[in-house]
């Protein structure tokens, strides 16, 4: 009768409680994320949500028309909707999204944007651009982590004022079915790359400026 060998049975024991570790890790994670997603801000006025600026994150009409409600109420100077289809135009989206007249000075469309982290550069030009020091930030709830992750990252000296609004098909309170759970596992895989990501540049920016301010002085 063969022996099986001792190394490889205590290497497939170490590798099936590697696998549980890391599948209980991913699990706990993501239980943490989905606890921790903000709640739907209720409608609003003025006084009691003010910044310089409003960015809408495209992606649903409620961030939008919310965005819109926001600029037509005076919650901001300006609003910019981001991450807008190339042959959308502002009529349609004022038609679209019941804009009132503020909308037509004052709502601003980004063309370039086609996911959360060209949102974040393209909402941090504007808001140079514009000398904005604070932003009201209008996306879905399940959403509004990692694009205040991103947005951070590109302006930290910026205000940032969460406005989340709930979208049906991602909110946990109204119960878990198969789509909700893809929605928000698929935005919290995304959310765990984009923090991987930011640690990343962060740790390695002072060792890169320091490069370029060598590079400089030769």
């Amino acid at each position: 009768m063969a022996m099986e060998h001792p190394f490889r049975k205590a290497s497939g024991g170490s590798l099936r409680r590697t696998l549980t570790l890391l599948v209980a890790l991913y699990a706990a994670g993501f239980a943490y994320y989905v606890y921790s997603l903000p709640k739907a801000t209720a409608a609003a006025s003025p006084s009691e949500v003010k910044a310089n600026g409003i960015v809408a994150l495209t992606g649903g009409d409620a961030r939008l028309e919310t965005a819109v409600a926001l600029l037509e109420s005076g919650a901001g100077d300006r609003l910019l909707i981001t991450g807008v289809h190339p042959q959308t135009t502002k009529q349609e989206l004022k038609q679209m999204l019941h804009g009132g007249p503020r909308f037509d000075c004052c709502a601003d469309l980004g063309f370039t944007a086609t996911d959360t982290r060209g949102n974040a550069k393209e909402a941090a030009e504007w808001a140079r651009n514009n000398g904005y020091h604070s932003l009201i930030v209008v996306t879905a709830a399940y959403h509004m982590p990692r694009s205040l992750l991103e947005f951070r990252s590109e302006m930290p000296d910026v205000q940032l004022k969460p406005f989340p609004v709930e979208i049906d098909a991602a909110d946990p309170s109204t119960g878990w079915d198969l789509k909700t759970l893809r929605v928000l596992n698929g935005e919290y895989v995304k959310y765990v790359a984009s923090l991987a990501r930011v640690t990343i540049e962060r740790a390695t920016e002072p060792h890169a400026k320091a490069n370029t301010q060598a590079a400089a002085k030769q």
